[in-house]
C-alpha cells in the first residue's frame, strides 16, 4: 500500500493561508539511502521558499494504537511560511525531479498539514 502519488494540492489551497503552516511528515522507508539523496535535493528547495526543518527523528515504538499498521520509521516536522510556499514547492520542476528519490525511499508517507495553536519553539525571524 504505498498510498497516493499526489498531494491533495486542491484541499491545502482551500484552507486559510493567513500564516505558517507545519508539515508534519510521516514515513515508513524501504530505502533510507534513496530517503537521504531526497532529503539533500529537498532541502535547498524548502530553505528558497521560507521552510524550515523544526524536527526530525526515528520511529522507536508505537506507544498508543496499533504495533504494525500504525508503525513508522521517521518522523519530520516542516515549518513553512505559508500554504502557498509548500504547494509552489511541490509544483516545481526541481521537486518533481528529487521526488523520484522520494517516491524510490518509501513505502507509505503521510503529510499532515498542521496550523500552529501552541508551540514552546523559537519562531523563526
Amino acid at each position: 500500500m504505498a498510498g497516493p502519488k499526489e498531494a491533495n494540492a486542491e484541499l491545502i489551497a482551500s484552507l486559510p493561508d493567513a500564516g505558517p503552516v507545519v508539515m508534519v511528515n510521516l514515513l515508513r522507508l524501504r530505502d533510507r539511502a534513496a530517503y537521504r539523496r531526497y532529503s539533500e535535493l529537498a532541502m535547498p528547495l524548502i530553505k528558497a521558499r521560507g521552510g524550515t526543518v523544526l524536527w526530525a527523528g526515528n520511529g522507536e515504538a508505537v506507544a498508543f494504537g496499533d504495533a504494525q499498521s500504525d508503525r513508522w520509521d521517521y518522523v519530520v516536522l516542516v515549518r513553512y511560511p505559508s500554504r502557498a510556499a509548500f504547494l509552489e514547492m511541490l509544483r516545481s520542476s526541481e521537486y518533481a525531479a528529487a521526488n523520484v528519490q522520494r517516491e524510490q525511499a518509501v513505502e507509505r508517507h503521510v503529510i499532515l498539514a498542521a496550523a500552529e495553536t501552541y508551540s514552546k519553539m523559537p519562531q523563526p525571524s
